[in-house]
């Protein structure tokens, strides 16, 4: 599986070293100036949040802000659990399973995209009305579709709350899979406003589940319980694609397909979704005996 990005290096890539091989299967030299390529754009990326990013001094706060005009809103606490006792608490594995269901369904659009938008409009004849160059900007359009929702999706969670926007996710993500699988052959502009709906929910996900670990846990180690939880994302990355892949391998080769055999795999989406909502319904305020006891047991940890 690979991104929007690397696809289109792979692509490059294959055409300069191996004009004979086709884009879609990818040569050694290609591997290697796509791997190449991402390294320094991603490092390039990364140390520029280096020299920008720092923590507040102390006390710090906005010109104007004043603590107490804000509103506590449901199951932000205001106490601190440690990264050890998260995973002992349910509301971790809880949402382990939020993340893991939101992302399953997400990496389902987004690993077959290009071929999927094919399949849907595909005729009798075989041919699909779908052109392949249309097929490439769908990906592309998918990518800004994940970019906008996490800004735009965690951004709202800030004034509705985690747990509501998550509920939105999962909810509506149910309704667009469902719809994506009865109605999206039917009309190219519907199946790409509900499949740009399902990434921005992916996006969205990613960025508001950090959030969610704060008002649960607290800040004291939000981010070693962050990088706990994105085993989440791992196991999902692998479950997407074998529950898309498993489905249409009995089919046939994605690119030849038509719009019922995907529907197996997007009917199991809506199941995953569901799963996920269920469990996104169920958190509550982590108990207090899972709490740190005192501000000197903080400060000795840091």
């Amino acid at each position: 599986m690979h991104s929007p990005l690397s696809r289109q290096l792979l692509s490059q890539y294959d055409s300069a070293y191996d004009p004979d091989v086709s884009s879609s299967v990818a040569g050694g030299g290609a591997l290697v100036g796509l791997f190449l390529t991402l390294g320094i754009v991603y490092f390039a990326i990364m140390m520029f949040g280096v020299f920008n990013i720092r923590v507040p001094a102390e006390g710090w706060a906005p010109e104007g802000f004043d603590p107490a005009t804000v509103k506590q809103k449901p199951l932000m606490t205001t106490a601190n659990v440690s990264a050890a006792n998260a995973i002992k608490t349910p509301q971790f594995w809880l949402l382990w399973v939020v993340l893991f269901c939101n992302v399953t369904a997400g990496i389902g659009i987004l690993e077959q995209a290009s071929p999927m938008i094919q399949d849907f409009f595909r005729g009798a004849d075989g041919k699909s009305s779908v052109a392949v160059a249309a097929a490439a900007g769908f990906v592309g359009l998918l990518s800004i579709f994940n970019m906008a929702g996490r800004f735009g999706w965690s951004s709202t969670s800030d004034v509705i709350g985690r747990k509501p926007m998550y509920t939105i996710y999962l909810g509506i993500g149910i309704i667009a899979y469902f719809l994506l699988a009865t109605v999206g052959h039917n009309n190219t502009a519907i199946f790409v406003l509900l499949a740009a709906v399902i990434i921005s929910f992916y996006g969205g996900g990613f960025a508001t589940v950090p959030a969610y670990l704060r008002d649960l846990f607290g800040g004291f180690q939000v981010g070693a319980i962050h990088g706990r939880l994105l085993t989440a994302w791992s196991a999902a990355g692998i479950a997407g694609p074998l529950i898309v892949n498993g489905f249409l391998d009995k089919e046939g080769k994605p690119g030849t397909l038509t719009a019922a055999a995907y529907r197996p795999a997007l009917f199991t989406m809506v199941g995953v979704l569901a799963v996920g909502l269920v469990a996104n319904l169920l958190i509550r305020q982590v108990s207090d005996r899972f709490h740190e006891k005192s501000e000197s047991t903080l400060e000795a940890a840091r």
